[in-house]
């Protein structure tokens, strides 16, 4: 057979070769309608062995998986989901069929949304219909993927992503599919190679072989001798630079003239720390504890949450670690606690503003943050912070947390209290804030300054960290930082970019926080600036 060669964008970098599956997405009816009660026992049947299915899988996640599949427990535990199928049933429509119908209508009114994070979501509502669908027809689901497979589909539900070994090697392809959807998310943390908005039909893919270079968005199918000998060679020089910059990992952050910058890292759960040692990083700059929030058990209270901050603060082994307080809303939607239907909800309540419409909610975890800090340096950050009433009255609860504790004799200390600089009106008067630190979030500081959301391809060039306005507010922080004798870090995901790197320390910072994989090409970057000179 010719071979072809498909152009889509890049979602993970990587190399990967290997025979295409490819996954189905729409299951067929295969009932014929019985009584409408029977009809409807069947449907809620159903939804029910899928939520318990849903709910075991993300009982075993971790971090962002885990934050991920809450999203489709919470759906299946929301009676209003199947209420349009319900009321199909009761017309005389067979179960699968008005499950099909009104989760088809569901589904085009996530895909048809302007923000595509919302978009995205519609992977997590056809892997719902295709589950559910399964239940009321046996067999329907899809056969297992091989290893090594690369997996072709119009999108991949998170569910069906989790359920395979990518240890084995394998890569993902998709014909829809975005850049920034969960799968997306979790493909680059576990350097699984992915192409997004391929195009076309998955089927038309079906049994070839494929090469695929991710990170140039390129799929080759039915390759040539001469293309595979190619595609080894970039593979083999892949590998050798990836080992390179391993070496990067366990130094110290030293610009080439000599500037000792602290690197620390971002977490969102203490597995992701499992197997490293403390010693490659100068602390944890960011624990992203909303993930904590997304179990399908309940919020979590005081005694859980004291023992992950507690693990940490050992992990670090005296380095100190930067716990955010619960920065729900925008795109983390937690039920029960954040709003609903909010017209905007990046600008609406969200971060420290929920925080203190919650207090017992925020002094559970005032409490066991104070508790855990016996066990090491714990600090606290405050998010989205825009006024400094706000850091007062957080400041306030933190005291009164502490007198309780005292109180009761349970041990605490108390920790150091700093805030995001993330809202533009917080970095621009940076002098009217009496945080004992300062963290610069770069993703909402950008988007905010820029009024450009990253997520939203037809506006993402726009939200650039290197926009002058954004470098200018960052070298404000960073010079009160300097003036007042407070420490000032940056925890955005800029930090990690190292064509970004030179920029930032230009500006005056002195300290970054990155993702654990992105720690070598960090420190690389920065052996790489020569403050004495400008950037490129």
């Amino acid at each position: 057979m010719t071979e072809r060669r498909l152009i889509g964008r890049t979602a993970a970098p990587g190399l990967a070769s290997g025979r295409v599956a490819v996954i189905g997405t729409e299951q067929t009816v295969r009932r014929v309608a019985g009584a409408p009660a029977d009809e409807a026992q069947t449907l809620r049947r159903a939804i029910a062995a899928t939520l318990a299915e849903v709910t075991t899988l993300a009982g075993s996640a971790n971090g962002e998986a885990a934050d991920m599949l809450g999203f489709q427990v919470a759906l299946l535990s929301d009676d209003e989901l199947a209420r349009p199928a319900l009321a199909a049933i009761a017309g005389g429509a067979s179960a699968d069929s008005a499950w099909m119908a009104a989760m088809g209508a569901e589904i085009a009114g996530y895909g048809a949304a302007e923000d595509e994070n919302f978009a995205a979501r519609t992977a997590d509502l056809e892997d719902i219909r295709d589950r559910v669908c399964a239940h009321m027809a046996p067999g329907g689901a899809d056969a297992a993927i091989p290893d090594g497979a690369v997996v072709v589909g119009a999108d991949l539900p998170l569910s069906r992503f989790l359920s395979i070994d990518w240890r084995r090697g394998g890569a993902i392809v998709l014909t829809r599919g975005s850049p920034s959807s969960h799968v997306a998310m979790l493909a680059r943390a576990r350097k699984v190679p992915m192409v997004v908005g391929l195009g076309g039909s998955p089927e038309a893919l079906a049994g070839h072989e494929a090469l695929v270079d991710a990170g140039a968005g390129e799929v080759v199918l039915t390759p040539d001798a001469a293309t595979r000998v190619r595609f080894e060679a970039r593979r083999g020089t892949a590998a050798v630079a990836a080992a390179a910059l391993d070496t990067w990992r366990d130094g110290p952050g030293v610009t080439a003239d000599g500037t000792r910058v602290a690197v620390h890292l971002n977490v969102g759960d203490p597995a992701e720390l499992d197997g490293l040692d403390p010693a490659i990083c100068d602390g944890i700059g960011l624990v992203r504890t909303e993930l904590l929030f997304h179990g399908t058990a309940g919020l979590p209270d005081e005694a859980a949450q004291y023992e992950v901050y507690r693990r940490i603060a050992a992990w670090a082994d005296g380095r100190p670690v930067t716990i955010r307080t619960l920065d729900a809303g925008g795109d983390k939607p937690i039920p029960g606690v954040t709003v609903d239907d909010e017209s905007n909800p990046f600008l609406g309540l969200r971060g420290i503003r929920l925080s203190l419409r919650h207090p017992d909610l925020f002094r559970t975890q005032l409490r066991a943050l104070a508790r855990a800090a016996v066990h090491g340096e714990v600090r606290i950050m405050l998010p989205m912070v825009t006024i400094p009433a706000e850091l007062e009255a957080a400041r306030r609860m933190l005291d009164e947390s502490i007198s309780d504790l005292a109180r009761d004799c349970v041990p605490a200390r108390r920790p150091m209290l700093g805030i995001m600089v993330e809202v533009p009106a917080a970095a621009i008067a940076i002098d009217r804030f009496d945080a004992d630190f300062f963290s610069i979030g770069s993703n909402d500081l950008t988007q905010y300054v820029t009024a450009a959301a990253r997520d939203i391809g037809t506006v993402a060039e726009l939200a650039d960290p290197l926009n002058p306005a954004v470098l200018r507010l960052i070298a404000v922080v960073a010079r009160h930082g300097r003036e007042v004798g407070r420490d000032v870090s940056l925890c955005g995901d800029a930090g990690g970019e190292p064509k970004l790197v030179a920029h930032l320390l230009h500006a005056g910072l002195r300290s970054l926080s990155v993702a654990p994989a992105a720690l070598a090409r960090a420190k690389q970057a920065i052996a790489g600036t020569d403050l004495r000179h400008p950037p490129p």
